[in-house]
């Protein structure tokens, strides 16, 4: 069954952690890859182009034959959550041991890719020309070495999802607040509410 690509999954903030949040329950036995089928990074490229322009400077991305990309893409995925889903748990201290096979994973999204990157305002350069996805991953996925980037990420508490904290002040709990959030305080008021109605049962309070 082909993925809805909604805004919900691109919560992460930037494309980078929006790639990593494909692979559902990490850690979970219920767990499963959003990309296990390859055509769906075509389809994540599409839907990224629209949900990330701003990111991505209204630069298109393109994924024309996603088989052969196929490990490059989940490569930089896996090895971007390795490192940042450590440093958010860390407040943005990074493992030393997982930085070599991040920044080999995204040597490969360069691969045989000639193009002007970083110039002010474009860091994916020219918005006027498609960008293999690949590519775009890799320079969203080092973007996130920087350190302001870095004391800004977060695991959210309801999905496992990674994001980046852009609140002022930093308080932010969830990925998305109208998702997740909101699943959250209906769990919560669901067991307020059990509980309220066994102790009700017990015959010690009323809680009407």
């Amino acid at each position: 069954m082909a993925v809805s690509w909604t805004p919900h999954r691109f919560s992460g903030g930037v494309l980078a952690l929006d790639a990593a949040n494909t692979v559902v329950l990490r850690g979970d036995p219920r767990t499963f890859d959003r990309l296990a089928d390859p055509m769906e990074i075509a389809r994540f490229a599409d839907a990224a182009s629209i949900f990330r322009a701003d990111e991505l400077g209204g630069r298109p991305l393109v994924a024309p034959e996603p088989e052969k990309i196929a490990a490059t893409v989940v490569g930089i995925r896996e090895a971007t959550d390795r490192l940042f889903r450590g440093a958010a748990m860390a407040n943005g201290g990074m493992e030393t041991t997982a930085l070599p096979p991040f920044l080999n994973a995204c040597s490969k999204g360069f691969a045989g890719e000639s193009m002007m990157l970083g110039a002010p305002a474009q860091p994916f350069g020219d918005p006027g020309m498609p960008l293999p996805f690949e590519t775009a991953l890799a320079i969203s996925a080092l973007s996130l070495l920087d350190a302001s980037r870095r004391a800004r990420l977060k695991i959210c508490r309801n999905c496992n999802w990674l994001f980046l904290d852009r609140s002022r002040n930093g308080s932010r709990l969830w990925c998305d607040m109208a998702v997740c959030g909101n699943r959250r305080k209906a769990r919560r008021h669901y067991l307020r509410k059990r509980g309220a109605g066994a102790v009700k049962d017990n015959g010690e309070v009323d809680d009407g």
